[in-house]
């Protein structure tokens, strides 16, 4: 997963979050306003119909004109009056003005609202569970009393407060045995709040629709200033990566912001000309151990290759001097011209094998031939290798192309190690073969053999088990060094008093162009 898409997912769940946690609360909160705003409606409107009864009460009843519109209460013991010009009138208390002003109510969906008692004088007043609940508590001390319930209109509220009798109330309750200051019974208001619900999901809604545009544009905000801040710098930081040392940083137009990005890609470029200078250094030290392991086994073969030079160079000698002191005998000297002749080209092919080898110059790939360089580089030591016996499997046998110098270099620093760990003579078997795109050197010596501890640090420069003079402990780190500028591999594998045996192993090109061969 992207920084991008965390990035982008972390956000979106923020907002989510808050605005899930916003529509909650929201909803809550208008559920709450809703309830106590109908509590007041319930209230104020329990209090108009107290007042309204009280109006009533103390005006001795309403009494209305009779018609077809208006019932006679049956439950009234004067429910009829009669006029001196014959008018009849219909006599109105509060129980029954307070239950057809209900009625008015529940028609215009404004609410409803009766009044009951434990023991109504009315069956149809007969209290239900709410109002008989409310009625206990009421004897129990309880003020008044709130519901919320459900019925078949949707959500309602209901209300509920007790009726105290008054003393203008034993006109018509007297005769029931009721005393003034006592609970007489229960006004119940009943306020519909289905409406709100559909006002709550609407808000809800509407809550939701712009959180979801909140977000959305939230994302593409985000994403347009994570490319630009963000992804952009750090693709064009990776590429630089991805493109040193061959391109320097300041030419792949990295971001110069001053911010976190900016200030790591400023690192990244001071990193990267450390490196640099620390390659260069690296390289300048490692073309000077080269060129010192060089310079000491040109040493040690110029030592030991002296009387290579003298043995010839004694005879031509002699030659010389018998010549000399016979000016005129016409057959020596043509005995010994062919004699010197001889001894001046095996001089000139020592010092010619000499001065390749001592050469110094960078790698060149040109086509060589692989085997032949072995034997030049073993001709170059046979006097070194005079109690050695050699065994030779060279099945390479092809021009590849690779460089020449360093194989040189390679050769005889292998073998060298190899006859220095055969003071006392022994075996040397050096291989050569074709696998796989690769050509595999494989020298084994009877010698000395090394131990672990030996054998973990034989590649750390300078590091020798040899005498002070007699080593620079260069030459296996030097091997190291150019069978990796080669780009390939060595193994070594020793058992102390069996010897040892180096295996390398070089990637080459069989397909070299003629036209570039070494002769």
């Amino acid at each position: 997963m992207t920084l991008k898409v965390k990035f982008i997912l972390a956000v979106v769940a923020i907002l989510t979050l808050s605005y899930g946690v916003m529509i909650v609360h929201s909803s809550q909160l208008q559920n709450r306003l809703v309830l106590g705003q109908a509590e007041q409606q319930a209230k104020m409107l329990y209090q108009q119909i107290l007042l309204t009864r009280q109006w009533i009460a103390d005006h001795q009843g309403l009494f209305l004109l009779q018609s077809q519109a208006t019932r006679v209460n049956a439950f009234l013991t004067k429910p009829v009056l009669t006029t001196m010009n014959g008018q009849v009138l219909v006599k109105r208390n509060p129980a029954m003005v307070t239950r057809e002003l209900s009625e008015y109510a529940a028609k215009n969906k404004m609410g409803w609202f009766r009044v009951t008692s434990l023991n109504p004088v009315n069956p149809d007043n007969k209290p239900d569970p709410f109002e008989q609940q409310s009625l206990q508590s009421f004897y129990q001390g309880a003020k008044e009393r709130v519901s919320i319930e459900r019925g078949r209109e949707g959500r309602v509220l209901r209300y509920a407060a007790p009726l105290i009798t008054e003393t203008s109330c034993l006109g018509c309750h007297g005769e029931h045995g009721s005393h003034p200051g006592e609970i007489r019974g229960t006004l119940s208001v009943t306020v519909p709040i289905a409406w709100a619900e559909e006002t709550i999901h609407r808000n809800n809604r509407t809550i939701l629709l712009l959180g979801l545009l909140s977000v959305a544009g939230a994302i593409i905000v985000m994403l347009v200033l994570f490319n630009r801040l963000v992804a952009h710098p750090l693709n064009l930081l990776n590429k630089a990566m991805a493109a040193f040392p061959e391109k320097s940083p300041e030419h792949l137009g990295l971001t110069r912001a001053n911010d976190e990005i900016g200030l790591l890609t400023r690192s990244f470029t001071t990193l990267c000309q450390r490196l640099s200078d620390s390659q260069r250094s690296l390289t300048a030290a490692s073309e000077q151990g080269f060129r010192a392991e060089k310079l000491a086994a040109l040493g040690q073969l110029t030592a030991g290759i002296a009387h290579e030079i003298n043995n010839p160079l004694a005879g031509m000698l002699n030659c010389v001097k018998s010549m000399q002191q016979e000016p005129d005998n016409r057959d020596l000297h043509l005995r010994y011209l062919p004699l010197l002749h001889k001894g001046l080209k095996r001089i000139e092919s020592t010092m010619r094998q000499l001065l390749n080898y001592g050469r110094v110059a960078p790698l060149r790939i040109h086509a060589v031939e692989i085997d032949t360089v072995i034997l030049d580089c073993l001709e170059l030591l046979d006097h070194r290798l005079r109690n050695i016996v050699v065994n030779l499997d060279l099945r390479f046998n092809d021009f590849c192309c690779i460089d020449a110098e360093a194989i040189k270099q390679i050769v005889m620093n292998i073998t060298l190690n190899a006859t220095q760990a055969m003071p006392e003579g022994g075996s040397l078997t050096i291989e050569s073969r074709h696998d796989n795109g690769s050509v595999i050197l494989t020298f084994a010596d009877t010698g000395m053999g090394m131990s672990k501890e030996i054998l973990d640090r034989i590649f750390d420069p300078f590091f020798t088990t040899k005498e002070v003079g007699e080593g620079t402990g260069l030459g296996l780190a030097v091997t190291l060094a150019l069978v990796q500028r080669l780009g390939g591999q060595i193994e070594v594998t020793s058992v102390p008093g069996q010897g040892s045996t180096f295996v390398v192993s070089l990637p080459v090109d069989r397909q070299c162009p003629r036209n570039n061969r070494c002769e």
